[in-house]
């Protein structure tokens, strides 16, 4: 029975092999450098062959000062990114969805996700090319109005309200995209009954669309905390510089500068499997809070 049903659904099978193979691969197989993290690597003996240390490195990592400061900032950009960034989507993808236009709302959509598919690298151009204090075209503008520049880059608030207008516009529109497929299989006729019932506009967003894209809401943010101790190396790296270390600097630039430029495998590996851990803490933690205050969880 068994065989007959696996030659009936080989092509399934088949498919989902792929992805399996690629997480065998890429996500399980590096998993096993973590143990460099208890052994004193040394790059010419390689894993097997360099000495077991035990927590040596742990208490070395935790007893920099550096480790505190790139971690603190690193919650703080996360936390106020999730503040800022996590509603952006859901606002856009409900305004959107409220628009009668159909041209107009696919090419909304269009210029809303582009940025997403832009590099970070490009996206640092861009924002030196705007924001510059010197040579920037918005300080441009406001000196030849007679305002005074401001120092968007080179100041910690206002770097900071820059770096988060910086993800909020390349990162929103992809997750529009997410609400808007949830919206997809929402029932017309209840928005239609509501309208008869004399139902306004902000009740039926209230009632209706936004109870339909909870589930998604709560899934992606069970996801995003489980992202809070770490942090993509391009964004803090390329629109950060000496004048904003104080905040830029985080646990990401903290693994290249001190565990990779300077050789200390060890060291990235130990800051590597903190974050590690601490995520998945996080993501077990908010998926039970999210079951027991609304039902709804990924586990």
């Amino acid at each position: 029975m068994t065989i007959t049903y696996l030659k009936r659904y080989w092509q399934l099978y088949a498919l989902i092999s792929l992805p399996l193979i690629y997480f065998l691969i890429f996500r399980y197989g590096p998993m096993y450098g973590v143990q460099i993290a208890f052994k004193d690597f040394n790059l010419f003996q390689g894993i097997n062959g360099s000495e077991w240390i035990g927590f040596d490195a742990f208490r070395e990592v935790f007893g920099m000062r550096d480790f505190y400061t790139t971690l603190r900032n690193t919650f703080m950009l996360n936390f106020l990114d999730l503040l800022v960034s996590f509603p952006a989507p859901i606002l856009l993808a409900i305004m959107l969805y409220e628009v009668r236009f159909k041209w107009f709302k696919k090419l909304s959509q269009t210029i809303l996700y582009i940025p997403h598919f832009i590099s970070w690298v490009i996206i640092g151009g861009i924002v030196y090319q705007l924001f510059g204090n010197q040579s920037g075209m918005v300080n441009g503008v406001l000196e030849s109005l007679g305002l005074n520049s401001i120092p968007f880059l080179t100041e910690k608030n206002p770097w900071l309200v820059t770096y988060l207008f910086t993800g909020v516009w390349q990162s929103a529109g992809w997750g529009t995209i997410l609400y808007l497929a949830a919206l997809t299989g929402v029932n017309k006729e209840l928005f239609e009954a509501a309208e008869i019932d004399g139902a306004s506009r902000l009740k039926r967003i209230w009632h209706i669309t936004l109870p339909s894209i909870k589930p998604t809401i709560v899934t992606l943010l069970i996801l995003n905390l489980g992202h809070m101790v770490s942090i993509g190396f391009d964004r803090p790296y390329i629109i950060g510089n000496t004048a904003v270390r104080e905040y830029s600097d985080v646990l990401s630039t903290f693994v290249y500068r001190v565990g990779l430029e300077s050789g200390q495998y060890t060291l990235a590996t130990v800051v590597g499997l903190f974050q590690a851990v601490v995520g998945l803490i996080f993501v077990l933690g908010s998926n039970y809070i999210s079951k027991k205050a609304t039902g709804e969880g990924i586990l």
